[in-house]
C-alpha cells in the first residue's frame, strides 16, 4: 500500500473503531436492562446476569459493525472534503476510482471479521445462550420455591407457598391465574411438588379446589380434585427442545440430515438461506462503506455544505436494508432463491461504483473546461 493508502486506511480504522465502541456500549446498555430486570427480578445472581450479556456482545457487534463502517466512511469522506484533500488529490491526477481504494480495503478488513463473527462466533454463543437459558427455566428454585412470600413470575400469575418441607414438599398452595381478561382460575392444593419433564416442569397439586370466575356472565364454577397438573413453562419459559437453525455451524447447514431438519423444524430452505446470508450479510460493511464514499464525492466539493450528499449516502443505506428485509421472505421459501439475499448486495455495490464514476466524470469535465480569457488592460 502506498502512503496515500495508509493514510486514509488509518483514518478509517481509528473512527471506525471509535464509533464501534460507542455503538456497541449503547446497544449493550439497552440489552443489559431489560436482562438485568428479567433476571434479577426472577432471583438469579449477577453472575447469570454478566454471562447472559456476554454471549449476547457477538450478536450485538454483527449488528452494529456495518453501521460503524458505513459512520466512518461517511466522516472520513467528509473531512477529506471539507480540508479540500480530495480537490489536491484530483488536481495531482488521481482519479476517484484510486482514492476509493482504501475504503474498498477498509471495507474488506470489516467483512471479514464479519464472516468470522457470522460463521464460528454467533453460532456457538448462541448455542451457549439456549442452553443456559433451559437450565434456568428449568431450575424454579431460586424463582419460585419461596415460602410466605406472594410471587408474580409473570404478569396476570400470582403464586403463595405456605410452607416447604425439608424434603421439597410444598403445604398450602395458591395459584391465581388471571392471563385471560375474560377467566380467572384460582388454585388451592394441601401439597404440591414440582416435577421436571421433557417438555417443560408441571406443578403437581394434590387436594385442592379450582374456582374458575366468568367475567362475561359474572358465575363462579368451583371443581375439586385429588391431583392436578399445572404446566409451569408458560412461566418459566419452556424446557430447551432442539437448536435452531442460527445454532447450526456452517457445516451443518451445507448437508441438512432429515435428523437436523426434524430438530429444528426447518425446510431445506431455510437451511440454504442462512447458510447464504452468513456470506451475504458480511459483505455488507464494503457496501455500506462505498456507499458512503461514493455519495459524498458525487456531489464533489460545495462552500454551502454537503448535507444533501449526507442524506443522500443515509437514505441509500435505509433503502438497501429495506430492500434486503423484503427479499428475505421470497428467499426463504425455495432453495434456489436461497441466493435472492444478493441482489440488495450487488444492488449497492453497483449504487456505489455509478456514484464514484459521476464523480470522477464531473471532475473530469471541470477539469477540462478552459479557463476564463484575460482581458487586455
Amino acid at each position: 500500500m502506498t502512503r496515500l493508502d495508509r493514510y486514509i486506511l488509518a483514518q478509517l480504522l481509528w473512527v471506525f473503531g471509535f464509533f464501534s465502541l460507542v455503538l456497541v456500549s449503547v446497544y449493550w446498555v439497552n440489552r443489559a436492562v431489560r436482562l438485568f430486570d428479567q433476571l434479577i427480578s426472577d432471583g438469579q445472581p449477577m453472575s447469570v446476569f454478566l454471562e447472559f450479556t456476554a454471549l449476547s456482545l457477538p450478536m450485538l457487534i454483527r449488528t452494529v459493525l456495518p453501521i460503524s463502517a458505513f459512520v466512518a466512511a461517511t466522516y472520513v469522506t467528509l473531512q477529506l472534503l471539507k480540508n479540500s484533500e480530495i480537490t489536491v488529490m484530483t488536481a495531482a491526477g488521481i482519479s476517484p476510482y484510486r482514492i476509493a481504494r482504501p475504503i474498498a480495503v477498509f471495507g474488506l478488513i470489516v467483512s471479514a471479521f464479519l464472516i468470522v463473527l457470522m460463521h464460528f462466533l454467533i453460532p456457538e454463543a448462541r448455542t451457549m445462550l439456549s442452553e443456559r437459558r433451559s437450565e434456568i427455566a428449568q431450575n424454579l428454585t431460586a424463582s419460585l420455591l419461596q415460602d410466605g412470600v406472594f410471587q408474580h413470575p409473570t404478569d396476570g400469575i400470582t403464586f403463595f407457598i405456605t410452607e416447604i418441607t425439608p424434603e421439597g414438599a410444598m403445604r398450602g398452595i395458591y395459584l391465581s391465574d388471571a392471563r385471560s381478561q375474560m377467566t380467572r382460575i384460582d388454585y388451592t392444593a394441601r401439597t404440591a411438588l414440582i416435577v421436571p419433564e421433557a417438555t417443560g416442569p408441571k406443578l403437581v397439586m394434590i387436594d385442592g379446589q379450582a374456582q374458575i370466575y366468568d367475567a362475561q356472565s359474572g358465575r363462579l364454577s368451583v371443581t375439586g380434585f385429588g391431583d392436578f397438573t399445572y404446566d409451569l413453562s408458560s412461566i418459566a419459559g419452556p424446557a430447551g427442545g432442539g437448536r435452531s437453525v442460527q445454532e447450526l455451524s456452517s457445516g451443518e447447514l451445507m448437508n441438512p440430515t432429515p435428523a437436523l431438519l426434524a430438530e429444528t423444524g426447518a425446510d431445506e430452505a431455510r437451511f440454504a438461506f442462512e447458510l447464504a446470508s452468513r456470506f451475504i450479510d458480511g459483505f455488507a460493511a464494503l457496501a455500506a462503506a462505498l456507499l458512503g464514499f461514493g455519495s459524498l464525492v458525487a456531489g464533489g466539493f460545495s462552500r454551502l455544505g454537503f448535507w444533501k450528499e449526507v442524506v443522500l449516502a443515509v437514505a441509500l443505506m435505509a433503502v438497501a436494508q429495506m430492500l434486503n428485509n423484503a427479499v428475505a421472505g421470497t428467499a426463504m421459501r425455495q432453495v434456489s432463491l436461497a441466493w435472492l439475499g444478493l441482489a440488495p448486495l450487488f444492488l449497492a455495490l453497483g449504487t456505489a461504483l455509478a456514484l464514484i464514476a459521476w464523480g470522477a466524470r464531473t471532475r473530469r469535465v471541470r477539469k477540462s473546461e478552459p479557463s476564463a480569457p484575460e482581458i487586455a488592460g
